[in-house]
């Protein structure tokens, strides 16, 4: 195995996982902030 190609398999690896716990926190929660849509009634 080749040092490029295993070089290319961990970046595509580190990638992957890149901001796993940040998106799936916001599939969780979602991006828009709460907010009252009839305060008055």
């Amino acid at each position: 195995m080749s040092d490029t190609s295993k070089t290319r398999t961990r970046r595509a690896i580190r990638k992957k996982n890149a901001g796993k716990a940040r998106k799936k926190d916001l599939a969780k929660k979602g991006t828009t902030p709460p907010f009252k849509v009839h305060p008055e009634a």
